[in-house]
């Protein structure tokens, strides 16, 4: 087997320890290796890193365990050339499980190029995914307190939900403001409506007639505060993230490597973040803050997936293998990047709702016969290979239009319309008529 490491070293991380085993294979193919214990804290990292030094290593593994990995990567990187390893794809032999034999064992698959790399973005992108995750999770939090807001109506008696479909807008605020107040007559709240609500005055009048105690009201005026603090949260993040956007897309000079041993290649590309955003914004289904998800999670730089299919599958939208001889079974999608798939779940459900897009036709192609989770995750998937070539080709999202499936199988098509109209009573003749293009 070809050596492709000849001073390499395998670190097995847990909370408190970190097991390392250098290896050096010398001239004549005899193996000189060493394992120590060093702790976690930074000056016992320091010294796990001046030891490595000793040792003349230029390569180093260690297994994505958790979050316990990262404060080791963190003092490794631009030191060395680390791999992180998925511990899946390097399981010991069973029976031999201990800390000292997982980081031989390591330090052996390297020293061979037998770890394939996980890809690691460049600091300044994993700090804008740190801001966009932190968003996410914000949002959702604020959803959770508006559905308690909900509840405490519901005690009340009060049913605002069942008329307005935004309790939290601009007329529903302004109703639970004047319920807090000690308002008790529904007529003048009604009266607070706005916009195209003051057509259901009546309803809201009703609605609005409940029994609320001062224990609602104080439930409802700490649940308000809690959604403000949230808002004011949300709007510090969405600046933080633009202009942390707006900086990344200035020139800049190369960095030194990427943690995965490839050159960093982002200097060299045509399209800027923020350019990358409006291009990815071109697409149904995206708005601007998930294209900034999408692309704090899989960078501007396609040149780390080999191929549109290589990034489904990193992101768990690929179809799972399981066949056996002539058997092929059912599989689950594989395992990927949990953020990742869930923005794109959620592009591909607004995306299938925008009408005459090709989305749309195939989430209604294959829902019928598959099911509508699993149309979703078709959509989600195409439109992720559409960002693959998006970005890697620097043009705009093209949309095959909601007809495509039909116009691609025309025959089909028509002599299946044509047989339901002849089961029907009715004598079909066709006649091709040239359709005129709309100029422009």
């Amino acid at each position: 087997m070809r050596l492709m490491h000849k001073r390499c070293a395998a670190l097995d991380v847990h909370k408190k320890t970190v097991t390392a085993c250098p290896r050096w294979t010398q001239a004549k193919g005899q193996v000189a290796s060493e394992v120590r214990t060093f702790g976690t804290t930074t000056p016992e990292l320091l010294e796990l890193m001046d030891w490595l030094n000793e040792w003349e290593v230029t390569t180093v593994a260690l297994e994505s365990t958790g979050e316990y990995w990262k404060p080791v990567f963190n003092l490794l990187e631009g030191n060395f050339e680390v791999i992180l390893v998925n511990s899946k794809h390097v399981k010991q032999v069973p029976g031999r499980k201990t800390d000292v034999k997982d980081a031989e064992w390591l330090a052996e698959l390297l020293s061979y190029g037998l770890l394939k790399a996980s890809y690691i973005p460049a600091k300044p992108q994993r700090d804008l995914r740190d801001l966009t995750r932190h968003r996410v999770k914000l949002v959702q939090e604020r959803a959770r307190i508006v559905n308690r807001v909900q509840k405490v109506l519901e005690h009340a008696n009060i049913k605002l939900a069942s008329v307005a479909s935004d309790v939290m807008g601009v007329s529903g605020r302004q109703m639970l403001a004047a319920l807090m107040a000690g308002e008790t007559d529904p007529a003048l709240m009604a009266d607070l409506a706005k916009g195209r609500l003051r057509n259901k005055i009546p309803e809201l009048e009703k609605a609005l007639t409940g029994v609320v105690q001062p224990h609602h009201r104080f439930m409802l005026a700490q649940h308000l505060a809690h959604i403000d603090f949230l808002d004011e949260q949300i709007e510090r993040v969405n600046t933080e993230i633009g202009q942390r956007v707006e900086r990344m897309s200035r020139p800049q000079e190369p960095h030194d490597s990427h943690s995965s041993g490839k050159p960093h290649q982002e200097a060299m590309q045509t399209l800027t973040w923020a350019e990358s955003i409006e291009l990815l914004d071109s697409a149904p289904g995206v708005d601007k803050r998930a294209a900034e998800i999408v692309l704090a999670e899989i960078g501007i730089d396609m040149g780390q997936f080999p191929s549109a299919n290589h990034l489904t599958a990193w992101a768990g939208l690929a179809p799972g293998n399981n066949q056996s001889g002539s058997k092929r079974r059912r599989a689950k999608t594989r395992e990927g990047n949990r953020n990742l798939r869930e923005v794109m779940v959620q592009i591909a459900w607004a995306a299938s709702r925008t009408k005459g897009s090709y989305a749309q036709a195939l989430y209604r192609r294959l829902a019928g016969r598959r099911g509508k989770k699993r149309a979703i995750i078709a959509v989600a998937r195409t439109l992720l290979e559409s960002f693959w070539y998006m970005l890697s080709r620097g043009e705009p999202y093209k949309d095959l239009g909601g007809d495509y499936f039909d116009k691609r199988r025309k025959d089909v098509k028509v002599n299946v319309l044509t047989r339901q109209l002849e089961k029907l009573g009715f004598a079909v003749q066709l006649e091709a008529v040239k359709l005129q293009l709309e100029p422009g």
